[in-house]
């Protein structure tokens, strides 16, 4: 799943290419990924762009005073073609849900939102306020934003009982993080992803807060400037731990493991983050002896 990192650059590379650009056509492919239906997706047809951002991990493409909002979920992701043929698309055949086709600025060009697998959650929406996406309208504050600092952090964590790994994945709590980059934080402050939020001391709070700041910084500055498709590639090639269970950790060298949940996984080094313990499944929660 693209987080914030991916999702800024993105919201970059589409903002230099579509600004400027006029929706020339739009082709549904999977009526299912749309989640509105006021104003008709159609509307933006003949309208002109005018920038692209990013909210959390939604991407909002504005034009004439619509916002063509998606969320890419777990499997969706973006293909930009240069110079398209206009080749027809046809249901159930590929993974294309949505294609926008675009005229203008450098030249014709066409944007399809993909969705690979089975479960599908890729979700779109066109609105008249970026706000009106429920999605967005329940962001907690962005990391990055001005008045998210140490004490906001140490707020949002005196306030919650959950295991911080939960937390920093809510996006209603801190918008733009997900699995991966919950566990590459808290491997950068070394913190056990079961740690209790409310019970983090402010040496913990400060550790944390700068593992947010440093990850996620350096993970926006190479995924800036790449094109969608080098993009999964740049977040694997820096990830220390998330999705290198049995490796060695480039940090003491102990080897990262895994605690695996209905429908995802986590990974973290015990050397690092639980003093040598190795955290028990989803069943029990605790330490195993």
């Amino acid at each position: 799943m693209p987080e914030l990192p991916e999702v800024a650059a993105l919201a970059d590379f589409l903002d230099a290419r579509l600004s400027g650009t006029t929706v020339a056509k739009i082709r549904v492919v999977s009526f299912a990924v749309l989640k509105t239906a006021d104003p008709p997706i159609s509307a933006l047809e003949g309208l002109t762009v005018t920038g692209v951002r990013r909210h959390g991990k939604f991407v909002d493409v504005e034009a004439g005073g619509l916002h063509l909002v998606f969320h890419l979920a777990r499997a969706g992701w973006v293909r930009v073609t240069d110079a398209p043929t206009g080749a027809l698309l046809k249901r159930g055949g590929g993974h294309i849900a949505v294609r926008l086709s675009f005229t203008g600025g450098a030249g014709a060009l066409d944007l399809d939102l993909t969705e690979a697998g089975t479960k599908k959650s890729l979700a779109v929406y066109l609105v008249r306020d970026a706000a009106e996406v429920p999605g967005i309208a329940a962001l907690g504050p962005d990391p990055f934003a001005p008045g998210f600092d140490a004490d906001a952090l140490a707020g949002i964590l005196a306030a919650s009982s959950q295991q911080v790994k939960g937390v920093l994945r809510s996006q209603s709590v801190i918008a733009g993080i997900g699995n991966a980059y919950s566990d590459e934080i808290l491997h950068a402050a070394r913190l056990s992803p079961f740690a209790i939020s409310s019970s983090l001391d402010r040496d913990a709070v400060e550790r944390l807060y700068a593992a947010i700041h440093e990850v996620l910084g350096t993970a926006v500055a190479e995924a800036r400037g790449k094109p969608p498709a080098a993009l999964k590639d740049a977040k694997r090639s820096h990830l220390r731990v998330h999705g290198r269970a049995g490796e060695k950790c480039p940090v003491c060298g102990d080897t990262v493991r895994e605690v695996s949940f209905a429908d995802s996984a986590l990974q973290y080094c015990p050397g690092c983050q639980t003093k040598g313990k190795i955290l028990a499944d989803r069943r029990t929660s605790r330490f195993l002896k």
